[in-house]
């Protein structure tokens, strides 16, 4: 141990998301750029659920259907993903809103994240979830697609498929969307640093940056 090293401050971040938002996608992958250049800093990232599409049926709808109802059609969704699709290429993410072709319930989705986190592989579990809906088209409120997706973040594939199976952390995930909106939080990504200091959307990240550095001279007692 080097006892010259300066203490580095402890910050608990919550990540308000939903796994079907492509800002919540790049708002991860802008954290966690950001959590690299920080070193000096100690974090415990906990993923809370946030739930889009509440009444979303839980076999999901056709994604026609999805952009008919929340766009209005095709032509206004279109530009908007191709402009999340270009931001995103700057992050290393390979948006294919063409590949899509059901939009998921998320719930089964995050019970998954939420099982993760008991063996420390959570993180692993929502980038995957991410890449396998928005790169891969893939439907991640399919039980067997989100049983794969533990297998390949190393969790147990029949461990993770009878948690699937059955209905645990379904009522917490409910109780945490709820909790959210208690909380005034209406939108998404949202992260809450040291359970008092919030920003909402997928900020660049100076702008994180500013915030984790006022929550690290809090915690420091500067």
């Amino acid at each position: 141990m080097n006892i010259l090293a300066p203490p580095k401050a402890r910050l608990a971040i919550e990540v308000v998301h939903d796994l079907v938002c492509p800002w919540c996608y790049l708002g991860v992958r802008r954290l966690f750029r950001t959590l690299t250049r920080r070193p000096d800093l100690l974090v415990e990232v906990t993923w809370r659920p946030f739930l889009l599409n509440p009444d979303m049926p839980r076999g999901g709808m056709s994604r026609s259907d999805y952009v008919l109802r929340k766009f209005g059609g095709e032509e206004r969704a279109r530009r908007m993903y191709a402009s999340i699709t270009d931001i995103g290429r700057v992050e290393g993410v390979m948006f294919r809103f063409d590949r899509i072709r059901r939009t998921p319930a998320s719930v089964d989705a995050h019970r998954l994240v939420r099982w993760a986190a008991a063996f420390g592989r959570a993180d692993e579990v929502v980038e995957a979830v991410f890449a396998a809906h928005f790169t891969d088209g893939r439907d991640i409120g399919d039980l067997a697609v989100l049983t794969a997706i533990a297998a390949s973040c190393g969790l147990r594939p029949s461990s993770a498929r009878s948690f699937l199976a059955s209905n645990q952390e379904a009522d917490a995930v409910h109780a945490d969307n709820l909790r959210a909106h208690r909380l005034g939080i209406n939108g998404v990504p949202c992260f809450v640093v040291s359970g008092c200091h919030a920003i909402a959307g997928a900020q660049e990240p100076e702008v994180l940056e500013r915030l984790l550095d006022v929550a690290a001279a809090e915690a420091m007692g500067i």
